[in-house]
């Protein structure tokens, strides 16, 4: 009979498993998966649909000895640990009261009804504790046993005769707890499946995102006006296929591209409430249904839009609108890539206000210092920024804050001379965006001394630093870390920078220095020259093949400009 009874299981199982990935391929499905919230009517239909499903596993059961071998705890604890309590409890509840009711397996009726409803309350009790695991699968798995072995203690407590039971479970329980908990493993697999398959489009979007800033660099490193909104709308609507590309300024739509730009048209004051809304209160609005974009011409073709802020220092001053043709076509990926590029140009257009004319002429040795910030180290901040956007908005925000810093830092100097705290502020603003991308690869440390209010020629550490991390560091598997010293000694200011990497010959390091040598750029080799110039001092390095570099600057104090020590950022 145990073998009958696994056989039967077994083959319901593999048709349970047949449905489940169909059902994880299908659009709906997995919209309802991935929303970051449920509303109420979210949570009642699929209570209501998990619920249904876990009916129509009692029918499908197999009878023995009074009771029901089934399959009915995968979908309700399954409803749980997708919906959470709600939609959980909800589904068991519907699933359980059809239990207790229901024709076939009287002996257990009232007992897996109970059981039933609890399986669902677990399930959705245990899903932000899952959430948080590596082997999701495996706990789906102790979760389907603790929910089986749960439903026949109950039978053993309520069900009489006690006997029959006893009889009963000893039958069903082995064949009923491994096929169901494995069929709640299966189904997270499934899931997760959705989930990963997100994260790769996420990352797909990401990249677009990068790409599609680097087409429109050109065009909002000028501002934002009708002539850069046109280009940039143009190029998003061809690189993302959306039904239309629109940009607004706090007022008038600078431009609008594909469907609906019959009345839609660039001059116009802004039309839709939605977009109106985001300006006010500053933050991205997704709108699923035309109504919730509540655009002024009932005719518009345009169905759902994703509106996010374009921002210079906290202040909104536009708006970059992605549309789509159809109700409810909005995915998590497209609000992500939405927002990816409102981020990016927010800071292309913070960068568009830096006055470069006015610094390259002005200061040609900066000028070659400034051309060592390399698209690429721009880009991957940027991709590192996006990345934080999703799993750690704060982070993303306080890592757009240090590039936005660093990079005003670095173009606006016009003194020959800025405070110290001013150029370490600028080389921690680099480390914290490069701490970001590598995590437990660099490391920093800092021995600052107190009181040291001096000035000194601007971008003078940030081209060494950069130098120890990309050139020292980042070549080792594991990292290593890069100290800043700054002291006084024999008159003289001391600041040190050491890294623990891989060290240099003595060719590599003449090489650093000879401005004719291209192989690393010609940052270090000019504050080498510039030290020189303005006190006599070449750069001091000293490095070990191998085992790293210390690179030391001399500072003479005597005649040493000093500032005060209340320097505002």
């Amino acid at each position: 009979m145990l073998l009958i009874l696994l056989e039967g299981l077994l083959n319901k199982l593999g048709i349970i498993v047949v449905f489940v990935f169909l059902l994880s391929k299908s659009n709906f499905f997995k919209r309802y998966v991935l929303k970051e919230k449920l509303s109420l009517y979210d949570k009642i239909f699929f209570s209501f649909v998990f619920g249904g499903l876990g009916i129509l596993f009692t029918y499908w059961g197999i009878p023995v000895h009074g009771g029901i071998a089934n399959s009915r705890s995968i979908v309700v604890v399954a409803a749980g640990m997708l919906g959470g309590t709600a939609v959980g409890t909800g589904a068991g509840l519907i699933a359980g009261i059809h239990r207790m009711f229901v024709r076939g397996g009287p002996l257990t009726s009232f007992a897996c009804g109970i059981s039933t409803i609890i399986g669902g309350l677990i399930g959705g009790r245990f899903k932000k504790y899952i959430e948080e695991k590596q082997d999701k699968w495996l706990y789906g798995i102790l979760i389907g046993i603790i929910v089986e072995t749960i439903q026949m203690v109950i039978i053993l407590l309520i069900s009489r005769p006690f006997d029959e039971a006893f009889y009963l479970v000893r039958l069903i329980f082995m064949p009923m707890t491994f096929i169901n908990a494995m069929g709640i493993g299966i189904f997270v697999i499934l899931i997760e499946q959705i989930y990963d398959e997100q994260e790769k489009a996420g990352a797909l979007k990401a990249q677009l995102a990068l790409n599609i800033a680097n087409c429109t660099l050109p065009y909002l490193r000028k501002g934002l006006n009708e002539f850069s909104a046109q280009e940039t709308a143009e190029i998003i609507y061809k690189m993302t296929g959306s039904a239309a590309v629109a940009i607004t300024n706090t007022e008038k739509i600078l431009a609008h591209v594909g469907l609906g730009d019959d009345h839609h048209k660039k001059g116009d004051n802004i039309r839709t409430n939605i977009t109106k809304r985001v300006i006010e209160e500053g933050r991205f609005m997704v709108a699923q249904e035309r109504d919730e974009i509540d655009c002024i011409n009932k005719n518009c073709s345009l169905k759902s839009v994703i509106v996010v802020p374009l921002k210079e220092q906290e202040k909104t001053i536009g708006t970059l609108k992605l549309y789509k043709n159809r109700e409810n076509s909005i995915t998590s990926s497209d609000i992500e890539l939405a927002k990816g590029l409102g981020h990016l140009f927010s800071t292309q257009l913070e960068l568009s206000q830096i006055d470069y004319q006015k610094e390259l002429l002005s200061q040609s040795e900066i000028k070659a210092l400034q051309a060592q910030i390399q698209p690429h180290f721009l880009f991957n901040a940027l991709n590192t920024i996006v990345s934080f956007c999703r799993t750690d908005p704060n982070q993303a925000r306080e890592l757009l804050l240090k590039l936005s810093y660093y990079l005003r830092s670095s173009f606006k100097n016009q003194e020959d001379f800025i405070p110290l705290e001013k150029e370490i502020q600028l080389v921690e603003a680099y480390l914290s965006i490069e701490q970001a991308r590598f995590s437990e690869r660099l490391k920093v440390e800092y021995d600052i001394e107190p009181n040291m209010n001096i000035a000194i020629p601007p971008l003078i550490l940030q081209p060494i630093v950069e130098n120890a991390v990309k050139h020292g560091l980042l070549p080792k598997s594991e990292g290593g870390t890069v100290k800043i010293s700054a002291y006084s000694e024999n008159k003289e200011a001391i600041i040190k920078i050491k890294d623990d990497g891989v060290g240099m010959s003595k060719d590599q390091v003449q090489c650093l220095l000879d401005t004719r040598c291209k192989k690393e750029g010609v940052g270090v080799s000019n504050v080498n020259n510039r030290l020189q110039s303005i006190y006599g001092h070449k750069l001091e390095i000293d490095s070990d093949l191998g085992h790293g570099t210390t690179v030391i600057i001399r500072i003479p104090l005597k005649g040493c400009k000093k500032v005060e020590s209340d320097i505002s950022g």
